[in-house]
């Protein structure tokens, strides 16, 4: 089985026809190795020694963050951390800085890494497998599910707490259906990059395995001209997208979250290789209460670090595209369609839930199984930890 990746409306130029590129890739001088991006701003004080915030001597000199696409406000948090003394390599993709938290320098750096393209689409569990300086990827609960055996990860916290993935289509098709399964039972083909979602939605009845379609290449030309189709998406992206920026549309769409209809999922929580987990407890304990707290700082004022993974993705021209547009959207759409929220049983942010937990593997462990993709079904509690989690965290 195919797990779910990311796949947008503007995956890549390369992909997108010539009669539909409603967006030309921003240009700008990829293949020129490391260069300096130092921000006005004054260097950040030093974090007193011992606090909460001094990681020097717990982590690792250079925390290496693996992220599971390529930059975008979804990714806010990590690269929001990044200090303005940072250095962007446009050759081996990358943003590294000294790790600035609340307006200290923690005392390490940072590195932050994109998936798709630039790692040739591995998934991150296996990537942090591969490269052992890799100390947090973001890893989907259901890919943490398959990688269970090979590639055990075990989330230390959620930074996204509802997943974004949509099926969207066009209202004026549809007059007056409003969700998922009333699209559906029209015959609608839903047309997906992957089959974990068609698999999920024929385990609950909600179309038939005629429907799925798993064509999507990523670009706006099959909706555009079949408006009939259900396609998939992302809340935070694709309205946005398809109303501003793709001409040949140019209005609204309609969708409906697939966590509506049981894609329980924690999105690209981060997480650690389960071996590791006691060789990094020092350090989780303090960074993880960091990546809570960025979160929400990033959301309170995220316009310094758009700019910034707009930037990353102008530089490191991979063919992705990300406009100051999507990613303030997108920011606002995390907070406004409740997206990222305190953890509902505990009312903490960045906390994983047991019960939810234990859905997600009940949900996906059969499915995963019964398209060969894992033989055994994990222990939900291997999966993730709230042992680092600052309880006193919250969005407010």
């Amino acid at each position: 089985m195919t797990l779910l990746r990311r796949t947008r409306g503007r995956r890549g130029a390369a992909l997108v026809t010539t009669a539909l590129a409603a967006v030309a890739l921003t240009a700008c001088g990829g293949g020129s190795g490391p260069t300096s991006d130092t921000a006005a701003a004054p260097a950040a004080p030093a974090a007193p020694a011992g606090g909460p915030l001094d990681l020097a001597g717990v982590c690792p000199a250079t925390v290496v963050m693996q992220q599971d696409w390529q930059p975008e406000s979804e990714h806010g948090a990590m690269y929001s951390l990044v200090g303005p003394d940072r250095t962007i390599d446009a050759d081996a993709k990358t943003v590294k800085g000294s790790l600035v938290a609340h307006g200290v320098n923690t005392g390490v750096d940072i590195e932050v890494r994109p998936g798709g393209p630039s790692v040739g689409f591995q998934p991150v569990p296996a990537l942090m497998y591969l490269d052992d300086s890799i100390v947090l990827g973001a890893v989907n609960s259901d890919e943490a599910i398959s990688s269970a055996a090979s590639h055990a990860t075990v989330a230390v916290t959620s930074q996204i707490t509802v997943s974004p993935q949509i099926l969207m289509w066009d209202p004026a098709t549809y007059p007056g259906k409003t969700t998922i399964r009333d699209v559906a039972a029209t015959g609608a083909p839903v047309v997906t990059s992957v089959d974990v979602i068609p698999a999920l939605l024929e385990s609950q009845g909600i179309i038939a395995a005629s429907q799925s379609d798993t064509s999507y290449d990523g670009t706006p030309a099959r909706f555009v001209s079949d408006p009939k189709i259900m396609q998939q998406g992302f809340a935070t992206d694709e309205p946005y997208i398809y109303e501003n920026e793709i001409a040949q549309w140019h209005k609204p769409v309609a969708f409906e979250k697939l966590a509506d209809v049981g894609y329980s999922i924690y999105p690209a929580p981060l997480a650690v290789r389960a071996d590791k987990i006691d060789a990094l407890r020092p350090c989780l304990q303090k960074l993880v209460p960091i990546m809570q707290q960025a979160q929400i700082d990033y959301l309170k004022d995220p316009g310094p670090t758009n700019q910034l993974i707009v930037d990353l993705v102008n530089a490191y021209q991979t063919g992705w595209t990300y406009s100051a547009g999507v990613a303030d959207f997108s920011a606002k759409a995390q907070v406004d369609q409740g997206f990222v929220t305190n953890d509902p049983a505990s009312g903490v942010f960045g906390q994983f839930d047991p019960a939810r937990m234990q859905k997600i593997v009940d949900t996906f462990g059969p499915i995963l199984q019964r398209n060969g993709t894992i033989t055994a079904v994990p222990d939900p509690k291997s999966l993730y930890t709230n042992e680092f989690i600052d309880p006193n965290i919250t969005m407010g």
